[in-house]
Protein backbone atom coordinates (compact mmCIF):
# COMPACT_ATOMS: atom_id res chain seq x y z
CA UNK A 1 0.00 0.00 0.00
CA UNK A 2 2.78 2.59 0.81
CA UNK A 3 3.91 2.07 -2.71
CA UNK A 4 0.15 3.36 -4.23
CA UNK A 5 0.54 6.18 -1.93
CA UNK A 6 4.10 7.22 -2.79
CA UNK A 7 3.01 6.86 -6.63
CA UNK A 8 -0.15 9.17 -6.17
CA UNK A 9 1.87 11.73 -4.04
CA UNK A 10 4.28 12.21 -7.10
CA UNK A 11 1.70 12.20 -9.84
CA UNK A 12 0.18 14.80 -8.22
CA UNK A 13 3.72 16.80 -7.68
CA UNK A 14 3.91 15.85 -11.31
CA UNK A 15 0.74 17.65 -12.37
CA UNK A 16 1.05 20.18 -9.99
CA UNK A 17 4.49 20.97 -11.60
CA UNK A 18 2.85 20.86 -15.19
CA UNK A 19 0.27 23.09 -14.36
CA UNK A 20 2.95 25.60 -12.54
CA UNK A 21 5.04 25.35 -16.12
CA UNK A 22 1.76 26.04 -18.47
CA UNK A 23 0.29 28.47 -16.25
CA UNK A 24 4.08 30.23 -16.52
CA UNK A 25 4.46 29.59 -20.29
CA UNK A 26 0.82 31.36 -20.49
CA UNK A 27 1.89 34.74 -18.35
CA UNK A 28 5.08 35.11 -20.70
CA UNK A 29 2.72 35.02 -23.36
CA UNK A 30 0.48 37.48 -22.39
CA UNK A 31 3.48 39.77 -21.29
CA UNK A 32 4.35 39.73 -24.74
CA UNK A 33 1.65 39.64 -26.52
CA UNK A 34 0.55 42.79 -24.58
CA UNK A 35 3.78 45.06 -24.98
CA UNK A 36 3.17 44.30 -28.69
CA UNK A 37 2.36 47.52 -31.33
CA UNK A 38 2.01 47.59 -34.59
CA UNK A 39 2.52 50.55 -36.72
CA UNK A 40 1.20 51.59 -40.43
CA UNK A 41 2.40 54.40 -42.77
CA UNK A 42 0.72 55.44 -45.63
CA UNK A 43 2.92 55.08 -48.96
CA UNK A 44 3.40 58.68 -49.10
CA UNK A 45 4.07 59.06 -45.45
CA UNK A 46 1.13 61.80 -45.25
CA UNK A 47 -0.45 59.23 -42.22
CA UNK A 48 1.11 57.01 -39.38
CA UNK A 49 -0.14 54.90 -36.99
CA UNK A 50 0.34 52.52 -34.25
CA UNK A 51 -1.85 50.02 -32.75
CA UNK A 52 -1.37 48.19 -29.45
CA UNK A 53 -2.43 43.98 -29.63
CA UNK A 54 -5.59 44.57 -28.83
CA UNK A 55 -5.97 46.48 -32.11
CA UNK A 56 -6.83 49.39 -30.48
CA UNK A 57 -5.50 53.20 -31.77
CA UNK A 58 -2.83 54.33 -29.68
CA UNK A 59 -0.99 57.06 -32.08
CA UNK A 60 -2.32 58.77 -35.12
CA UNK A 61 -0.36 61.57 -37.33
CA UNK A 62 -1.42 63.24 -39.93
CA UNK A 63 1.73 64.94 -41.17
CA UNK A 64 1.65 68.51 -43.32
CA UNK A 65 1.96 66.71 -46.64
CA UNK A 66 -1.86 65.42 -45.90
CA UNK A 67 -3.21 69.83 -46.07
CA UNK A 68 -3.87 69.65 -49.41
CA UNK A 69 -5.91 66.03 -49.54
CA UNK A 70 -9.78 66.35 -49.49
CA UNK A 71 -10.70 65.40 -45.87
CA UNK A 72 -12.47 62.03 -47.42
CA UNK A 73 -9.35 60.91 -48.42
CA UNK A 74 -7.55 61.24 -45.52
CA UNK A 75 -9.97 59.83 -43.61
CA UNK A 76 -10.13 56.93 -45.78
CA UNK A 77 -6.40 56.59 -45.75
CA UNK A 78 -6.20 56.58 -41.37
CA UNK A 79 -9.27 52.72 -41.91
CA UNK A 80 -6.99 51.99 -44.33
CA UNK A 81 -3.92 51.69 -42.25
CA UNK A 82 -5.63 50.63 -39.49
CA UNK A 83 -7.33 47.57 -41.12
CA UNK A 84 -3.70 46.50 -42.74
CA UNK A 85 -2.28 47.01 -38.77
CA UNK A 86 -5.39 45.02 -37.15
CA UNK A 87 -5.14 42.10 -39.65
CA UNK A 88 -1.38 41.91 -38.49
CA UNK A 89 -2.51 41.25 -35.03
CA UNK A 90 -2.94 37.18 -35.49
CA UNK A 91 0.36 36.28 -36.89
CA UNK A 92 1.88 38.37 -33.75
CA UNK A 93 -0.48 36.63 -31.40
CA UNK A 94 1.00 33.32 -33.61
CA UNK A 95 4.77 33.86 -33.43
CA UNK A 96 4.13 34.96 -30.01
CA UNK A 97 2.06 31.27 -28.83
CA UNK A 98 4.87 29.93 -30.96
CA UNK A 99 7.68 31.12 -28.83
CA UNK A 100 5.88 30.28 -25.20
CA UNK A 101 3.20 28.02 -25.08
CA UNK A 102 3.59 25.98 -28.34
CA UNK A 103 0.88 25.91 -31.75
CA UNK A 104 -0.15 22.58 -30.51
CA UNK A 105 -1.84 23.85 -27.68
CA UNK A 106 -5.73 23.76 -28.25
CA UNK A 107 -6.43 27.21 -26.26
CA UNK A 108 -3.88 28.77 -28.19
CA UNK A 109 -5.69 27.85 -31.33
CA UNK A 110 -8.80 29.12 -29.81
CA UNK A 111 -7.17 32.36 -29.27
CA UNK A 112 -5.55 32.26 -32.82
CA UNK A 113 -8.48 31.58 -34.38
CA UNK A 114 -10.82 34.03 -32.23
CA UNK A 115 -7.40 36.69 -33.88
CA UNK A 116 -8.56 35.97 -36.94
CA UNK A 117 -12.05 36.26 -36.93
CA UNK A 118 -11.49 39.62 -34.89
CA UNK A 119 -8.89 41.02 -37.11
CA UNK A 120 -9.30 39.62 -40.91
CA UNK A 121 -7.34 40.11 -43.91
CA UNK A 122 -7.94 44.04 -45.30
CA UNK A 123 -9.65 44.31 -48.83
CA UNK A 124 -6.75 44.58 -51.38
CA UNK A 125 -5.56 47.74 -52.09
CA UNK A 126 -6.89 49.26 -55.60
CA UNK A 127 -4.57 50.00 -57.99
CA UNK A 128 -2.90 53.14 -58.42
CA UNK A 129 -4.74 55.44 -60.89
CA UNK A 130 -3.71 55.33 -64.09
CA UNK A 131 -2.53 58.76 -65.84
CA UNK A 132 -4.42 57.50 -68.91
CA UNK A 133 -7.64 56.94 -66.82
CA UNK A 134 -10.89 56.55 -69.39
CA UNK A 135 -12.29 59.77 -66.85
CA UNK A 136 -9.30 61.59 -68.09
CA UNK A 137 -9.72 61.20 -71.97
CA UNK A 138 -10.60 63.87 -74.31
CA UNK A 139 -12.36 62.99 -77.00
CA UNK A 140 -10.75 64.91 -80.43
CA UNK A 141 -12.92 62.85 -82.94
CA UNK A 142 -14.19 65.20 -85.38
CA UNK A 143 -17.58 63.57 -86.36
CA UNK A 144 -19.05 59.98 -85.39
CA UNK A 145 -20.29 57.26 -87.75
CA UNK A 146 -22.94 56.83 -85.98
CA UNK A 147 -25.75 59.19 -85.66
CA UNK A 148 -26.63 61.06 -82.64
CA UNK A 149 -28.84 59.95 -80.50
CA UNK A 150 -32.71 61.33 -79.90
CA UNK A 151 -33.36 62.60 -76.29
CA UNK A 152 -35.81 60.16 -74.53
CA UNK A 153 -39.13 62.21 -74.49
CA UNK A 154 -40.82 62.30 -71.31
CA UNK A 155 -43.39 60.17 -70.36
CA UNK A 156 -46.89 61.28 -70.77
CA UNK A 157 -48.55 62.31 -67.67
CA UNK A 158 -51.37 60.63 -66.06
CA UNK A 159 -55.12 60.51 -66.86
CA UNK A 160 -57.58 61.80 -64.79
CA UNK A 161 -60.66 60.11 -64.14
CA UNK A 162 -64.09 62.28 -65.82
CA UNK A 163 -66.38 63.51 -63.71
CA UNK A 164 -68.52 61.16 -62.51
CA UNK A 165 -72.43 61.96 -63.48
CA UNK A 166 -73.40 59.83 -60.10
CA UNK A 167 -76.60 61.42 -58.72
CA UNK A 168 -76.08 61.54 -54.79
CA UNK A 169 -78.96 63.60 -53.40
CA UNK A 170 -76.02 66.09 -51.82
CA UNK A 171 -76.72 68.96 -54.30
CA UNK A 172 -72.62 69.62 -53.93
CA UNK A 173 -72.90 70.01 -50.79
CA UNK A 174 -71.52 68.20 -47.41
CA UNK A 175 -72.93 64.99 -45.60
CA UNK A 176 -71.92 67.13 -42.82
CA UNK A 177 -73.32 70.18 -42.93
Amino acid sequence: MPEDIAGSEQMLANWDRNVQERAARYQEMATRVQGMTISERSSDGAVELTIGSNGILQHLVINESAAGRRMAEVSAEIMKLLQRAQSRIPELLQAAMAETIGTQDETANVLFNEAKKNFPAPPPEDPPPSPYNRSNELNFRVGDDAPPSRPTPPPPPPRRRPPSDDDDDFGGQSVLS
